[in-house]
């Protein structure tokens, strides 16, 4: 009865415009928050590297080959990175000084040996077990990381000989050896493969086993540090890229490519999530609004309700409810419409070469939770403080 004579008979206009508005703004508002997410994971579970890292180095001119310029980093130039506003961490790649062979040590592939070039960091900068990446002397072996290249080229080499191609998992269980040496030294190590890098070219070694190496199997020449592992932080990217390019620095292009492509996303999504939730807002402004014009156009129906026994808490609840159900509606239809954009937008980035993952993030979902919870506390004491002064 309550709601037959608050709601029968008004102009239903305002609320249509409001519900459009409103399920507009939750469609891109869900959307942007979905691909901004996915969009920052994107190129994560390929590489063991820490998300936004990258390797920089001094780029390569004839200067270098006259040995008119330096290749290798200052301890002022590492201080004056680590200072730029871009920089969540920084650290210089160790690199060996020690002469270092690897062989295969497995029946599963043919005998293979050659000299390597391997460094270390540390394991801020990777996403690998810290159980698994640390080396003290005597342990049973040394874990590395490996260039998939030399997987390329390690099942190249078994290919010639008639063998299978070697998976990842596999090339985990195949042993290896490190040779050590020095001009009247020399020991081997058992190695063990924990992960692969598309990144670096070098092979990957605990840094405590870099110290060891550095130490116990000195060369003439000491190492340099030519490259860095550097962590943009977020939303920064734009600023990294014009600091490698003053300084003539330069980082592997597919790191640079993925960078910027996410920097360019996140920056387009940023501003559609901004512009959506003005939308939302207003939207729900006009409901409020709308809900405050009916109770003042439905003052005698309220009053007459009031004075006939029913409680001002049933008449705000009746209010209330039907409000609810509005944005319910705008709610849920807005989920499904993001549903269905979802699959049409997966299936571009997939032409287009770009995997990203197909689950629904929950924080995109839990925005429209969000917004509903608050929009219905807001409705709620709205709608009570307009029924009581109506008393």
């Amino acid at each position: 009865m309550i709601k037959n004579i608050l709601f029968s008979y008004q102009n239903k206009t305002q609320l249509i415009i409001a519900m459009i508005g409103a399920f507009l703004g939750f469609t891109f508002l869900v959307t942007s928050i979905h691909y901004l997410i996915r969009v920052n994971e994107f190129g994560e579970g390929e590489d063991i590297l820490g998300s936004n890292t990258m390797i920089i180095q001094k780029k390569i001119t004839n200067l270098n080959s006259l040995n008119l310029s330096r290749t290798d980093f200052s301890d002022k130039e590492i201080k004056s990175l680590r200072n730029e506003r871009f920089t969540e961490m920084i650290q210089p790649i160790l690199s060996n000084s020690f002469d270092v062979s690897l062989q295969t040590d497995s029946e599963l592939v043919p005998y293979l040996r050659t000299d390597v070039f391997v460094q270390s960091v540390e394991n801020d900068f990777t996403k690998i077990d810290p159980e698994k990446w640390k080396w003290t002397e005597g342990d049973e072996f040394v874990p590395i990381i490996l260039p998939r290249e030399f997987l390329v080229m390690l099942n190249t080499f078994a290919s010639a000989k008639g063998i299978p191609p070697i998976s990842d998992d596999l090339a985990k269980s195949i042993g290896f050896k490190f040779t050590l040496s020095t001009n009247n030294k020399k020991k081997m190590e058992k190695v063990r493969i924990v992960g692969f890098t598309n990144e670096v070219s070098a092979i990957m070694v605990p840094s405590s086993f870099m110290k060891y190496g550095n130490k116990n199997f000195p060369s003439e020449e000491p190492a340099k540090i030519t490259q860095l592992m550097l962590t943009v932080k977020e939303g920064l990217f734009g600023e990294f890229k014009n600091y490698l390019e003053k300084r003539s620095l330069e980082s592997k292009e597919n790191s640079m490519i993925v960078g910027k492509l996410k920097s360019v996303a996140g920056t387009l999504f940023s501003v559609l999530i901004g512009i959506s939730m003005i939308t939302v807002f207003l939207a729900g402004l006009v409901l409020i609004q709308y809900a405050q014009l009916l109770i003042s156009r439905n003052e005698y129906e309220i009053r007459t309700l009031l004075r006939q026994g029913y409680s001002p808490r049933k008449v705000t609840k009746t209010i209330l409810f039907y409000f609810v159900k509005v944005f319910a509606v705008v709610s849920v239809a807005s989920l499904v419409t993001f549903g269905i954009t979802k699959a049409f937008i997966d299936k571009l980035l997939i032409r287009g070469g770009i995997q990203v993952e197909s689950d629904f993030t929950s924080l995109s979902i839990l925005s429209v939770i969000i917004a509903f919870g608050i929009y219905t506390i807001v409705n709620y004491f709205n709608a009570k403080r307009g029924v009581l002064t109506t008393l």
